[in-house]
């Protein structure tokens, strides 16, 4: 099959367009600035915006199957915009062009945290609902996706959801937060940790499931695409246990941590930085569900993470090979 994927040059675009290639699939790959990673694949290369609807629509022409990645992830809110309109705006350039061109099938990459979180105490499952106007800037713009997306099909587009938490692994050449949070770990540049963690998954087993969605996945069905949760203790831990190397142990008391916000905002600010942590971040670390259902996806797309220390391990092992730690 002749398949489109948005977002092509990310963490995920990168496997998932390497698994589509492996099955013998065609794939037309966008990009928007940056082809690092996906240009060395032999993919058929569109560079593109998903806010210039006239600048993607070649990349839809005669294609069977779309996956739509792009997005622009925060955790500073969305002080110019982009966020909100990459997220909603460009989604729903896609869903148009999709049902212009008369693709067949059509797999959107959503989140997790297009779902509300509370309450905690209670399974997340996909019957959860979607964040409101009180939720973070990113949150809300990929929960607005979701309904576009429904609204596309009952349009007539044949459109799955797929909703990810933490996603983790080889291969990562940008690197992504995760792969960012483990080299920095790595060479000492997070000198403590604070409370909480992350619902993680393996990117490896995200791409397998995306690729069974294009057969098994249901007309206007979601699919939540958890693994397990850790604390960034445990996290940090299995860093150690897999590198060699001393990682910091050290947690920072939260109140502590949100007290050095402001410092570390304009700390980030004067050296052109990302920031090491954002109220954001904090609020989803230890506000963030620990009860995130796979089982729909498990029973209908296959689905099956490995178990966090084995993508720990693979993905230290990748970073040493391809020079990003020594």
């Amino acid at each position: 099959m002749r398949i489109a994927v948005t977002g092509a040059n990310g963490h995920v675009g990168i496997n998932l367009c390497k698994s589509l290639l492996g099955f013998g699939h065609q794939v037309n790959a966008l990009f928007h600035r940056n082809s690092r990673g996906i240009k060395e694949i032999p993919v058929n290369l569109f560079k593109g915006d998903i806010l210039d609807y006239q600048s993607i629509k070649l990349l839809l022409e005669n294609v069977d199957v779309v996956f739509h990645l792009a997005a622009r992830i925060s955790i500073t809110g969305d002080p110019d915009g982009m966020v909100t309109r990459i997220n909603t705006e460009g989604t729903h350039n896609i869903l148009n062009l999709a049902l212009e061109c008369g693709v067949k099938r059509f797999i959107h990459f959503s989140s997790i945290h297009a779902f509300q979180q509370q309450p905690k105490d209670k399974s997340l499952d996909e019957s959860r609902p979607l964040v409101s106007q009180g939720g973070f800037a990113y949150d809300r713009s990929k929960a607005t996706g979701e309904r576009a997306v429904i609204e596309a099909v009952k349009n007539g587009l044949d459109a799955v959801i797929l909703s990810p938490t933490a996603i983790i692994g080889p291969v990562d050449p940008q690197p992504s937060l995760t792969g960012k949070a483990i080299i920095d770990l790595y060479n000492h540049k997070i000198p403590s940790l604070v409370p909480g963690g992350y619902d993680w998954v393996d990117v490896r087993d995200v791409v397998s499931a995306a690729i069974t969605a294009m057969d098994k996945g249901r007309t206007g069905e979601k699919y939540l695409l958890s693994g397990q949760w850790h604390s960034l203790k445990e996290f940090s831990t299995l860093i150690q246990e897999y590198s060699g190397r001393k990682i910091v142990g050290t947690i920072l008391p939260l109140w502590l941590a949100r007290f050095g916000l402001p410092f570390i905002s304009i700390y980030s600010k004067m050296s052109r930085t990302e920031p090491l942590y954002t109220n954001e971040s904090l609020t989803i670390i230890t506000e963030g569900s620990r009860m995130i259902s796979n089982a729909k996806a498990c029973k209908e797309l296959d689905f099956n993470p490995r178990p966090l220390s084995d993508t720990i391990r693979d993905m230290i092992d990748w970073l040493k090979e391809s020079g990003n730690i020594i």
